[in-house]
């Protein structure tokens, strides 16, 4: 007995001492302060160099939206373009076990994040924080904010009297919570109110997948997380709950709007919901003058209730609720009045004021595409590089850039760019003048400035601006015709010819030159020659002996290329009957020197091709039947392309009528035309066809029916047909497809057009026509020797696909690209080693946070890709230009920080680009002016290197005659700007160029006429 009342005191002292633990835990949360407090003091990490042991989130809104989740991804991207992990977080032991069972490591959250650009001194260039309004700290948040939202969610978070309390429960709520739910077990329509605290909600929809609550298991791992976040500083969580009020006020999902975004936080939901500024939200409701009819307390207090309340349904209440909200808003506010939440006085006052949503998303302030060149272009970079799918996101990553560009030289040079419109300022730059410009045409010029430095890091971007008010990289993204720059690929190309020759023959003695003959092409035949006159010549001598080769510039001679005769001519006639050293004809940039260098160039590379002799040679290769089939294929598809845009878009009636246009106004041809597009159409159709073009003059009926018959197209191979009609095989062959209604395209007509096409060339396979068949193929010889140059060109940098096969190539035809240039331009700089373009140096993700990865610029991806006799042969032949040609009035113009000259050489360009209209014939009846270009590419001293760009485009540029001098001296009025970098100092004022004229300025009046 006495046993068993022992054994029932023992039971009851018990489960009374466990009642009031419970009681104390329930008060205190002294228990859970203990551990969390425990857990949390274990689950940290460091930074370290180097990579660190980190484990990266995969789900979660927050952690999607700042990036945390595809950080792994980027790294691998940007480790493949050269950057090395220098510093990264390391996870403790206990904090990946943490994570790995489902835990969201404990940290501070930033009240902002985004993307945000530095230059090298870490001046700020470009910041998208968001949210864009928040609070900094606890105490900015108006008192009546705080009131109504713990009134709303949380009413016992900031309750004083235990400081130890565990935000992320609240647990008579949560015993409602539980509660209700075996309620709404048995009662399937009982309510089911939320137990979240203010805390799990954040971890909710930051971190739960999808931002909601998927089941029990995810709401525990939500509580878990809270509470080891709430004690990472310790017992005392009193701090942390003011702390979560901010955070949820500063984060909480506010749906999206057009043209804004997705809305987060009171903040910018106030602005995007309703249109009121953050500043002026506050401002109204710290109001404490106690006036009860402040109308303007009063409408903000309740445009911030609606927002509070909208949480859990934010787009529906935007969009089709909104008189849903405004009633649930006005429940909240009697409630609130009733209970004494708010007086009387505000309760009514707002109850009186209507919700105004904005009809309209905020319109942003308009910002000036000139002064976001270089952010823009750092931003085009990143996307790119990191593979994100659009600017909307990349602003949205948690991610510090540094950008090499010097961005107080960029300031000075954007607003020297924007300042050449004014007449008088352009005028003491040298601007105005013969072969520049004058007064009246300053405002359609836009100029674009490209400058980059030589490091050991690689080709650092310094500047990259341009006065083009537009999103357009005229630098990256254009196409243009630069004219005489191309001269200096041509140049290279050349040199590289002569390189290749000399390698494989120098070592060779005389009886083994003498063996090799006088080689099949030019370029060959003089490398052998001067090696059996010069046989100890090294690389270098014999490139300076390449540079005093002559050539003629002779204007009327005919040259065969690109499938047809052309003549070309020179900028100055005085040239036309000189024979000058290939030095001077790049000094002078005289055209028809380059245009016989690039024929020698290319025999060169038709000679590499194995066997091309004997093709021509031999009438019985055999490859001279694939040549031909290709050449039958190739041009008959030009063929097919032209005929396809003049019929594609007519209607079937549409492209009858236009055939009757086309072809002869004589019965039989007509005849044979129109039964070969319709052969199923009978004689009724044809009378109509003939009508079209004969009027009156129609045959008699019984004619018709004698040239229907007569005119029968299975009578007739398609050659034949073509021959009756005076119209080509695949016009005819075209048409008759098209008249068959289909969805067919250009290409799947193309793909089965192959047997239309062979037919229509049959005369070329016979083999009395092997002249017409060698001049074809040569003109595929031609093709393969310019995809070998495409292909040169394309290790240093060449930016398109394909070259125009044409010896017009050599002055511009196949067009560049200012950066492309530029490229080339630090290949000469950098002895013939391609260095990357860099103007990404690091980036920094998630700094401050458990995911925190910084990389660096770390590659040695250098490619030698050019020799430095080559390079050296060059640069000399750029500085001439400088001292002595076509860009001499920059002679003298730049200094070192110890007022030496430096040295600076470079390459002008005049692109003239012009679309010409022939008629049959091949006579000229009009051309279209497209735009004209003036450029210069260009190096200073042994570090600094760019391209200055002028353009005019549309049919305006017609009226512009500015040669390449333009550009260079634009250069030169960049002087005063360009200093600082040049001697070695970035941290100076950001200022404007002074209105003087910049240095040589006198002696460019007396240049300008020079091209």
């Amino acid at each position: 007995m006495r046993s068993a009342m022992k054994k029932w005191l023992f039971l009851a002292i018990s489960g009374l001492l466990v009642v009031i633990a419970a009681i104390i835990e329930v008060r205190t949360s002294y228990f859970q302060a203990s551990l969390f407090t425990r857990l949390a003091s274990e689950t940290t990490y460091d930074v370290k160099s180097g990579p660190g042991t980190v484990r990266f989130p995969q789900a979660g809104p927050y952690n999607t939206q700042q990036g945390f989740s595809r950080i792994p991804h980027f790294i691998e991207r940007l480790e493949k373009h050269g950057f090395k992990i220098t510093r990264q977080t390391d996870f403790s032991h206990p904090l990946i076990k943490y994570v790995d069972l489902g835990g969201n490591p404990p940290y501070p959250e930033k009240t902002q994040s985004g993307l945000a650009i530095y230059d090298e001194q870490g001046h700020e260039l470009y910041s998208a924080r968001q949210p864009a309004a928040v609070y900094e700290h606890f105490s900015e948040i108006p008192p009546l904010l705080v009131t109504a939202l713990l009134f709303i969610e949380n009413r016992e978070l900031l309750s004083d009297g235990h400081p130890n309390r565990n935000p992320a429960v609240e647990w008579d709520r949560l015993a409602e919570a539980l509660i209700s739910r075996l309620a709404n077990v048995l009662d399937r329509q009982a309510p089911t109110p939320g137990g979240s605290t203010l805390a799990t909600q954040l971890e909710k929809f930051r971190y739960s997948s999808g931002g909601v609550t998927a089941d029990v298991p995810e709401k525990l791992r939500q509580m878990v997380s809270a509470s080891v976040r709430a004690y990472q500083y310790g017992a005392n969580t009193y701090g942390v709950r003011e702390r979560v009020v901010r955070d949820y006020l500063n984060a909480t999902p506010l749906s999206g709007r057009a043209g804004f975004g997705e809305v987060h936080g009171i903040g910018d939901g106030l602005w995007a919901w309703y249109g009121v500024p953050f500043q002026a939200a506050n401002q109204a409701l710290l109001d404490d003058t106690g006036n009860p009819d402040n109308q303007e307390k009063a409408r903000i207090f309740k445009y911030a209730l609606s927002l509070l309340l909208s949480q859990r349904r934010p787009s529906y209440y935007l969009l089709s609720g909104r008189q849903k909200l405004e009633q649930l808003t006005d429940s909240y506010l009697r409630i609130m009045g009733r209970e004494g939440v708010i007086n009387q006085g505000l309760m009514k006052t707002a109850l009186a004021q209507p919700l105004v949503f904005r009809d309209r998303a905020p319109v942003f302030p308009s910002t000036s595409f000139v002064e976001q060149k270089a952010v823009t272009n750092v931003r085009t970079d990143l996307l790119n590089t990191l593979g994100v799918e659009n600017l909307y996101t990349l602003d949205r990553l948690d991610l510090a850039v540094t950008t090499s560009v010097a961005t107080r030289i960029q300031a000075d040079i954007q607003t020297h760019l924007s300042r050449l419109t004014e007449p008088d300022y352009a005028r003491t730059q040298g601007l105005l003048g013969t072969r520049l410009l004058t007064e009246d045409q300053l405002d359609s010029v836009r100029y674009s400035v490209l400058l980059f430095e030589s490091t050991p890091r690689g080709n650092l971007l310094r500047v990259q601006t341009d006065n083009l008010d537009m999103p357009f990289d005229m630098n990256d993204g254009s196409k243009l015709d630069l004219g005489s720059t191309a001269k200096l690929r041509t140049l290279i190309s050349y040199l590289d010819v002569v390189e290749t020759l000399y390698r494989r023959h120098a070592r060779k003695n005389a009886s083994e030159l003498a063996s090799e003959g006088t080689g099949n092409d030019p370029l060959t035949r003089w490398v052998i020659a001067y090696l059996s006159a010069y046989p100890d010549a090294n690389l270098e001598e014999i490139l300076d002996a390449a540079m005093h080769r002559t050539y003629s510039a002779n204007p009327n001679e005919g040259f065969f290329t690109a499938g047809g005769l052309h003549y070309f001519h020179n900028f100055d006639r005085k040239d036309n009957g000189r024979i000058m050293t290939v030095e001077e004809a790049f000094n002078r940039s005289v055209n028809l020197v380059f245009i016989r260098v690039m024929r020698d160039v290319a025999h060169f590379h038709t000679q590499e091709i194995p066997g091309a002799n004997a093709i021509l040679e031999n009438r019985q290769d055999p490859r001279r039947k694939a040549y031909l089939t290709r050449f039958a294929l190739q041009e008959g598809a030009e063929y097919l392309r032209r005929f396809y845009h003049i019929y594609a878009p007519l209607s079937a009636e549409q492209q009858i009528s236009r055939l009757a246009q086309r072809v002869r106004a004589t019965p039989y041809r007509m005849a044979m035309a129109f039964r070969s597009a319709r052969p199923e159409a009978g004689m009724t159709e044809l009378a109509e066809f003939l009508a079209l073009k004969l009027g009156d003059n129609v045959p008699e009926p019984d004619e018709i029916a004698e040239l229907y018959v007569k005119y029968d197209p299975e009578r007739f191979n398609s050659n034949d047909r073509a021959y009756l009609a005076d119209l080509h095989p695949l016009e005819l062959w075209l048409l008759k497809e098209l008249q068959t209604p289909s969805e067919r395209g250009f290409s799947d007509l193309l793909a089965a057009s192959d047997g239309a096409r062979l037919d229509a060339y049959q005369w070329l396979f016979k083999p009395r026509k092997w002249r017409a068949q060698n001049k074809r193929i040569r003109i595929l010889l031609e093709q393969e020797a310019f995809a070998a140059i495409h292909g040169e060109w394309q290790r240093l940098g060449y930016p398109f696909p394909v070259l125009v096969p044409s010896y017009a190539t050599a002055l511009g035809a196949s067009a560049d690209r200012p950066a492309a240039l530029a490229e080339l331009m630090g290949i000469i700089v950098n002895d013939g080693r391609r260095l990357p373009m860099r103007q990404l140096q690091r980036l920094a993700f998630a700094e401050g946070t458990p995911y925190e990865t910084v990389l660096d610029y770390r590659s040695n991806s250098a490619q030698q890709v050019l020799s430095r006799e080559l390079c050296s042969t060059v640069r000399r032949a750029l500085n001439r230009v400088v001292e002595t040609g076509t860009a001499r009035r920059l002679n003298d113009v730049f200094r070192d920080a110890e007022n030496n000259p430096l040295e600076i050489g470079g390459k002008t360009g005049t692109g003239d680009h012009r679309s010409k209209h022939y008629a049959a014939g091949g006579r000229l009846v009009g051309e279209t002016v497209m735009n004209r270009n003036a450029l210069f590419a260009f190096y200073i001293g042994d570090r600094y290197f760019g391209v200055i760009l002028a353009h005019v485009g549309g049919e305006e540029a017609k009226d512009f005659d500015f040669t390449s001098g333009l550009a260079a001296q634009l250069l030169i009025t960049l002087q005063p700007a360009l200093q600082p970098l040049l001697e070695g100092n970035t941290d100076f004022y950001v200022g404007v160029l002074p209105a003087s004229k910049p240095k040589n300025a006198e002696k460019s009046e007396m240049l300008m006429s020079l091209h």
